[in-house]
């Protein structure tokens, strides 16, 4: 009995979530509402396995990139005489490890100088950027699979793309850090923390500066990296969670690490190795939550029961024809044409089953993208010229031309005839004529 009620209560909450055609409109429910529709979808997405997936496959990539990669970015800071700025920050990853991650730490320190870019050769310098682009690569098509984002970037733009960030990435960071220093060792801000309370601020905010670092970080990779747009908003909110999620999950884990002594004692000498791992697949799932996050708040109507939502004909029928009637509307009366993104909010259904619709009005020409930044929808042609039935007939399309396969027997004529026009007759009729 009482798990039956916990059943329908659960039950009750999943509808409110995915299926309330009234969400609520007043502060605080629509924060609560909100909230509680992207904390649905990220345990979903972690439950289904599609994070964890990409996480794994980022671990082994980083294990062979970040070297290489490490490399390409000292290269610069090393020719500007900076690179023992960035070293605080390597430390900073490997802290929550404990003894171990300051020696791993080091021996990374170790290659990395050891490589030198001058004397690698033409291919030894090629075999390098090509390890560090792949990683890069990796970590796109991850955010283009939480973005439901089909293609990613060209060749050329990956090239140009990646290697500025590689490349003035960690000198941004380092500028970043040395204005840090300056300003808190002017003489102004030396007067101002001999006096209370700015001296307790001034001295928490030197502390909390590489926690900002690390959002500030977070931010830039939830916008840069998807091949789509991400609004500010939306990834600085993911970003400092994804900030907070990182450090609580370093103190965590340097509790466990602290407490692994029976890991040590199974594993000998590999269990290094293995917490190693288990510490870069933690940061990636950090990452990989972050980023999704940021899409579902972006994007609420998204948020459904399953990942990929199924192309039911009755919801490709019922979002086609509400297209149609919210472009041709304010078509009809002179008014600015909508905003493609402005729909997918309004219809509060996932985008990629409004894109795949309104693409395919589209290709039809029902449908025209128009505005300057090609966003907009407006009627592709005279609204006297389009019928609800052609609307339909343009979403019941089948493009592929799939249908053409089905062998002739499996199919009858007179059975088409029926479906486009009298659908309420049996098959035991149908049947019965045939007898006949």
């Amino acid at each position: 009995m009482a798990s039956t009620q916990f059943k329908e209560r659960l039950q009750a909450a999943e509808d409110w979530i995915l299926s309330n055609p009234n969400p609520p409109q007043s502060w605080p429910w629509t924060w609560l509402y909100k909230s509680g529709r992207s904390l649905y979808a990220l345990v979903r997405d972690v439950i289904s396995g599609q994070l964890t997936l990409h996480s794994m496959s980022l671990v082994y990539t980083t294990l062979l990139s970040i070297v290489p990669l490490l490399a390409l970015s000292f290269s610069v800071l090393k020719a500007l005489g900076v690179h023992q700025r960035m070293e605080p920050f390597l430390y900073q990853f490997f802290q929550p490890m404990g003894p171990q991650g300051i020696e791993i730490a080091e021996q990374i320190l170790g290659f990395v100088d050891n490589i030198k870019v001058g004397v690698l050769g033409s291919v030894g310098l090629a075999m390098l950027v090509y390890t560090v682009i792949s990683l890069v690569q990796k970590i796109e098509r991850s955010f283009n699979m939480i973005w439901r984002v089909p293609d990613m970037r060209s060749m050329a733009q990956r090239f140009s793309n990646y290697l500025s960030v590689i490349m003035i990435g960690p000198l941004l960071m380092v500028s970043a850090v040395g204005a840090t220093a300056t300003l808190l060792s002017s003489s102004l801000a030396q007067q101002l923390m001999a006096i209370e309370p700015f001296g307790s601020l001034i001295v928490l905010a030197s502390r909390l500066t590489p926690f900002f670092l690390v959002v500030a970080a977070f931010t830039f990779v939830y916008i840069f990296i998807p091949n789509t747009r991400v609004k500010f908003r939306y990834a600085f909110m993911a970003g400092l969670l994804a900030g907070i999620l990182w450090q609580a999950g370093g103190m965590l884990f340097a509790s466990f690490v602290a407490g692994s002594a029976k890991y040590a004692a199974i594993y000998s000498g590999f269990a290094v190795g293995i917490i190693l791992l288990i510490w870069i697949y933690l940061n990636w799932m950090i990452l990989l939550l972050g980023a999704s996050l940021a899409y579902y708040m972006q994007n609420p109507g998204s948020v459904a029961k399953k990942r990929n939502v199924q192309m039911a004909p009755e919801l490709q029928e019922r979002v086609g024809l509400a297209l149609m009637w919210m472009v041709a509307k304010p078509f009809s009366r002179g008014e600015p044409a909508p905003q493609q993104e402005s729909l997918e909010h309004e219809l509060r259904v996932p985008g990629e089953v409004t894109r795949r619709i309104s693409d395919k009005l589209i290709r039809a020409g029902i449908l025209s993208l128009a505005g300057r930044n090609g966003d907009q929808l407006v009627p592709g042609r005279a609204l006297d010229l389009i019928t609800v039935d052609s609307v339909l007939q343009v979403i019941r399309r089948d493009e592929d031309r799939v249908v053409d396969r089905l062998p002739g027997n499996a199919l009858p004529a007179q059975l088409i005839e029926l479906s486009r026009g009298r659908d309420d007759v049996s098959f035991a009729e149908l049947l019965g004529e045939k007898k006949q």
